[in-house]
């Protein structure tokens, strides 16, 4: 696991735990969602979504503008791509039209422009915009979901926990959104289920 990658988040209950979602587009999941996945609503502003950006695995630094409609078109990827990895998942491939024509208007976007400065020193022109982002969250789903990787997306085995990864270790035997949370839940109720009744 690249902890560079990793993100620390919540449960409701309060447990805090890491979670590595293996790819930027899947990462994006974690801010909300749709439906059940309301009450994990962490995008209502489009400073809330200037706050995340600098988080994610993207790498494009704090100084990023986003408007309205950016945080808009966010929202919309955000949801085709829940829908795209939940049947993807599933071993499904009747994939929506409209989620991958959301996927692909958002990739036609410009992406970040990368620079170079001193000491061959790799960064962004800045700003970053919304759309900057939007489209390299799009691009890495076309990535994603037009390559072998496709066979990779995971939902964790956990007891009704909804999160989606991308199952990056070799072996490609990942169950679970964190050791931390819903594997160590699954040893424990393993453990109990062994132990002779008294």
């Amino acid at each position: 696991m690249n902890l560079a990658n990793v993100m620390e988040l919540g449960s409701l209950g309060g447990q805090r735990f890491r979670f590595d979602a293996g790819t930027l587009c899947l990462e994006l999941l974690v801010t909300g969602g749709e439906g059940g996945l309301a009450k994990w609503e962490r995008l209502h502003t489009p400073d809330d979504l200037a706050a995340w950006i600098p988080l994610s695995r993207a790498g494009l630094g704090d100084l990023v503008q986003v408007s309205a409609d950016d945080l808009a078109a966010v929202l919309r990827l955000r949801a085709a791509l829940q829908r795209l990895a939940a049947t993807a998942a599933s071993g499904s491939r009747a994939f929506a039209e409209a989620d991958l024509a959301t996927l692909n208007e958002a990739a036609a976007a410009p992406p970040p422009i990368p620079v170079i400065g001193p000491g061959l020193k790799r960064s962004w022109a800045l700003p970053v915009t919304g759309t900057q982002f939007l489209s390299a969250a799009a691009r890495d789903a076309v990535e994603v979901f037009g390559g072998p990787a496709l066979d990779r997306i995971r939902v964790c085995d956990g007891e009704r926990c909804p999160l989606l990864f991308l199952d990056t270790s070799r072996p490609g035997a990942r169950r679970w959104c964190s050791m931390d949370r819903c594997g160590n839940r699954h040893k424990l109720r393993t453990r109990r289920d062994r132990r002779p009744e008294s």
